[in-house]
């Protein structure tokens, strides 16, 4: 059994050389086509909105009283 490991180890190299190709360019994948940073100052903007819309709805509706 060992003997049929040892003559497959010493029959072909483990590593084969291949030819050296380069590596497929890959096109970055944006969401929208906006790239990262851009996607966060939209998420800001809407998070700053959306307070801004609940604080003005606490105002109107009188849960909420402005100090002056």
């Amino acid at each position: 059994m060992l003997d049929e490991f040892r003559e497959q180890a010493g029959a072909a190299p483990f590593f084969e050389e291949e030819e050296a190709k380069p590596a497929p360019r890959v096109q970055p994948r944006y969401f929208l086509g906006m790239s990262p940073a851009q996607r966060f100052v939209i998420a800001l903007m809407l998070l700053l909105i959306v307070g801004l819309v609940g604080v003005l709805g606490l105002v109107v509706a009188g849960r909420v009283v402005l100090p002056f």
